[in-house]
């Protein structure tokens, strides 16, 4: 009995190495593609701004005020050079002097996938510094790589069930290293074994002192890169879509906007503005309130009438249900800034990892191959001599 258990035993472990090799070989060069490309996007902001010197003009300056005409400013610029009535724009809010960052959505269709145009504008709201499709420029080509593999929604569904792939191919490496013996030795280097060996333990060494944090990484991946799956998972609260009144009348003023959203949420921070282009379509001003992790992109909205700027609706996290609090973590859990700087730089380091699991991973199965080859033939040669 114990000898048969020992037996079942070894070949659920050598299933498992199998499992964790095969995985490897079919999934480790896109497990590196996305290490290396998440790395890079990390400060993908501060690295497209060392790259373009327009748009650092006035970062010494203040940040404009909420109420300052400036913001309207810029939306009539932006619309006198792209003259689509039903397009939308997006206005960043960074709460830094220089340029103001923004998206024009053309009426052809919204979304996240959807074509968009970046634009810097400059400082006093009355010129465009910068203007690039997404996708067009390095670090949107990289982001668009690492998140869809250029390939749009199809290329964010093959991100994320290979991200469902790289999760068993994690766990599987774990299962095939887990020691029968001493734990000592199996966490050790040995820097005088033969090479074959030294790769191994570099490739063992590097997983395991990694596991956690790249599990955390590719998971929160997968629930960013599949949607449908992070709603039937944790069920976050629905976001309200209200309708404007649609009357045809003059449009409020962004300043406005601002201040019926901090009325709506006075201790939120504004971060975006949404200005729609169709009539029927509410303002969305988007905010962070304390709570909420991400600065960037926190999950809480305020939607105003764009005609009467009278708030319709109020999505605040806080009061939204465990889900959505769960849910608003996994941004800023996959893109390292959950705890500042030190976690972020801990996140471009941790992106290379997975390159170097694949080439130490396949170095390894290289020199085994070959060893297994060479001992063949030496065997088959003993054998024909004997005949």
């Amino acid at each position: 009995m114990i000898a048969h258990r020992r037996s079942a035993a070894s070949r659920a472990r050598i299933l498992v190495r199998r499992v964790h090799l095969w995985l490897g070989l079919s999934l480790g060069l896109l497990f590196a593609v996305l290490g290396l490309t998440g790395s890079a996007l990390v400060f993908y902001t501060g690295i497209d701004a060392a790259l373009h010197p327009a748009v650092r003009v006035g970062q010494a300056d203040p940040a404009p005020d909420l109420a300052s005409p400036v913001w309207d400013r810029a939306l009539a610029t932006g619309r006198a050079r792209w003259h689509d009535p039903a397009g939308k724009w997006t206005i960043e809010v960074t709460g830094e002097g220089g340029t103001i960052p923004a998206r024009f959505y053309p009426s052809s269709g919204y979304g996240h996938h959807a074509d968009r145009m970046m634009v810097w504008f400059s400082p006093d709201g009355t010129r465009i510094v910068r203007a690039e499709p997404w996708g067009g420029y390095l670090m949107s080509w990289l982001y668009q790589l690492h998140m869809a593999l250029l390939a749009g929604d199809l290329g964010g569904q093959v991100v994320g069930w290979s991200g469902v792939a790289m999760l068993v191919l994690l766990v599987s490496g774990i299962a095939a290293w887990w020691p029968r013996g001493s734990w000592r030795k199996a966490v050790a280097f040995k820097r005088d074994a033969v090479p074959i060996r030294r790769l191994r333990d570099l490739h063992k060494l590097s997983g395991l002192w990694s596991m956690v944090l790249l599990f955390v990484l590719v998971a929160t991946g997968v629930l960013l890169a599949l949607p449908a799956v992070t709603q039937a998972l944790l069920q976050p609260a629905a976001i309200p879509a209200p309708k404007s009144s649609d009357n045809g009348g003059a449009r409020v003023r962004i300043a406005q906007t601002f201040a019926a959203a901090h009325r709506a949420l006075p201790d939120g921070r504004i971060v975006f503005v949404d200005m729609p282009g169709a009539n029927d379509a509410p303002v969305r001003v988007r905010l962070q309130v304390p709570g909420d992790p991400h600065r960037r992109f926190p999950g809480s909205y305020v939607f105003i009438d764009q005609f009467s700027g009278r708030v319709l609706a109020v999505h605040d996290v806080r009061h939204a249900g465990t889900g959505t609090a769960v849910a608003s973590w996994v941004r800023t859990l996959h893109d390292g800034t959950v705890g500042g700087l030190a976690t972020r730089i801990l996140a471009v380091v941790l992106g290379f990892v997975p390159a170097l699991l694949f080439t130490t991973g396949v170095l390894h199965w290289l020199r085994r191959t070959k060893a297994s080859r060479s001992a063949g033939s030496l065997y088959l040669g003993v054998t024909t001599e004997r005949f």
